[in-house]
């Protein structure tokens, strides 16, 4: 399934390394198993976006897959992507980019098509084929309509979907310059938060965290003294304080990395979708590795 992490350490700007596929093993796997995209978004000094990804299978472009980004920010996104819907194009690979806003998610929506007439005009905002981008659109089109409040636009976005049509998983991450939220919904897929001190759990180590499977590996030296908060699919490192996210939680890192959640989908999809219901490549795409 696709894999998401995020990280904040406002309103400090750290450097991170990115590694995005590191486990030989899983590069030579070239089974559907194998990640369809991999994308980093980070934020210049200035509040400038930027995205580094790439339409791929693992085989057919292992530089990018294992090249070392050395980035700088106060917050990063990152997503190994399993394809459910939309072809193997840059257009379609996460993270994506809207009104200074990036965004990853990991799940199915079913009549997608239904969005875009909810969209209206800001149907616009889409340049591929995926129900993830239509998603974030529809989360920008709440965010605007509710005074640039991104976590009512969330909440209105998700409840608006959650409501009337057919819903696997809506679990994302989204990024600004200084702030991060993310939401667990339903119960489908596990999102874990770690509000990680300086140090982490023995106080005096840098943050190198490592994916399943060698899917993901994140590495800061300057985290060893810095606080940050970690959002990631998976537990990443044997810290005790790794949290589950509730069904329904949307939590929020703000610029000084406080945090606050709530429950802002208490009840589950109307129409849920079952891996039974989803076509092979989709649900494929939806389960563990």
């Amino acid at each position: 399934m696709c894999r998401l992490f995020g990280l904040s350490s406002a309103p400090h700007r750290t450097h991170a390394t990115f590694w995005l596929l590191d486990a030989p093993d899983s590069l030579r796997d070239q089974s559907h198993r194998d990640p369809d995209g991999t994308g980093l978004g980070w934020f210049g000094g200035d509040g400038t976006p930027s995205v580094d990804r790439a339409p791929l299978a693992a085989y057919r472009d292992r530089a990018f897959a294992e090249e070392a980004r050395r980035v700088r920010s106060a917050t990063f996104l990152a997503h190994v992507r399993y394809a459910s819907t939309g072809r193997l194009e840059a257009r379609n690979t996460h993270p994506f980019l809207q009104d200074g806003r990036l965004f990853a998610h990991n799940g199915v929506i079913g009549e997608e098509r239904e969005i875009d007439a909810r969209l209206g005009p800001e149907r616009a905002l889409v340049a591929g084929d995926t129900d993830s981008e239509r998603f974030f659109a529809l989360i920008t089109k709440e965010v605007r309509a509710n005074g640039g409040d991104v976590g009512r636009g969330i909440e209105s976005a998700a409840r608006w979907i959650a409501e009337r049509l057919p819903v696997f998983a809506l679990n994302l991450v989204l990024t600004t310059p200084h702030e991060l939220w993310a939401l667990r919904y339903p119960r489908t897929h596990r999102l874990y938060v770690l509000e990680r001190g300086p140090g982490g759990h023995h106080g005096d180590r840098h943050l190198d965290h490592s994916g399943e499977r060698g899917r993901m590996r994140v590495h800061s030296g300057e985290l060893a003294g810095a606080p940050a908060v970690v959002v990631a699919s998976e537990r990443m490192d044997d810290n005790p304080d790794w949290r589950l996210l509730e069904p329904g939680e949307l939590l929020h890192a703000g610029p000084d990395l406080a945090v606050s959640s709530r429950i802002a989908l208490p009840d589950p999809p109307a129409r849920p979708l079952t891996l039974a219901d989803l076509d092979p490549g989709a649900a494929a795409s939806q389960t563990a590795a």
